[in-house]
């Protein structure tokens, strides 16, 4: 079952009762940046997320990445001034107290092992995030991060090089997808009611022939 979005971009909605399929999880999945914060993450729950990263690929199985995880208050406090936010939302500074994410999971690089892991890092990423949509969860990859702060906030060692942040939680924030109106037009923006609206290429914009 399918309905248009605002500007003719066509959403897809799960039949209620169904389970989620790959599209359905790949859709839920959107770039959250505010949580119900006090919605807990424990420990175990970020493990787990972790654990379904020990089935992807890894370029020449070398798997150089480390996950360092957060959930207490203590320790999301060291993380949380380190990240920048939706950089084309201009006037936001970021989630308020209250919305901010339940846990983190810092995605790090062993150079000890390659010093070619950022592959690794996106499929890994990408998986955690499936992973904790499938539990009702969302959350957002952060990559605009003040490495050298974090690195001493949580006293990270120097073998370690500090790839992504993963921030998550229990959304509370609308993600509507969009069809761009033009090639132009990908700059993600809310509108009145805090909806956070994505334009996505359209299909017949990414497909070439030569």
């Amino acid at each position: 079952m399918a309905f248009s979005a605002p500007n003719g971009g066509n959403l897809h909605i799960r039949a209620k009762g169904r389970p989620m399929n790959l599209t359905d999880l790949l859709q839920k999945n959107r770039s959250y940046r505010r949580f119900h914060e006090d919605h807990p993450l424990d420990e175990a729950t970020l493990k787990g997320l972790v654990a379904k990263t020990r089935l992807c690929p890894s370029s020449a199985n070398r798997q150089p990445l480390k996950f360092l995880l957060a959930c207490s208050p203590e320790d999301r406090a060291k993380i949380f001034p380190h990240l920048a936010w939706a950089g084309a939302l201009k006037d936001w500074p970021g989630p308020a107290p209250g919305q901010r994410p339940a846990g983190y999971i810092v995605v790090l690089g062993d150079i000890e092992i390659s010093g070619t892991f950022h592959v690794d890092s996106g499929i890994a990423t990408q998986s955690i995030l499936l992973a904790a949509v499938e539990q009702g969860l969302g959350g957002c990859m952060v990559g605009s991060i003040d490495r050298d702060g974090l690195r001493k906030a949580l006293k990270i060692p120097d073998r370690f090089a500090i790839a992504l942040v993963i921030a998550l939680g229990k959304p509370n924030e609308k993600v509507v997808l969009e069809d761009a109106k033009n090639p132009t037009d990908v700059v993600y923006w809310r509108d009145q009611q805090g909806v956070h609206h994505v334009p996505k290429r359209p299909l017949e914009e990414v497909l070439v022939k030569f």
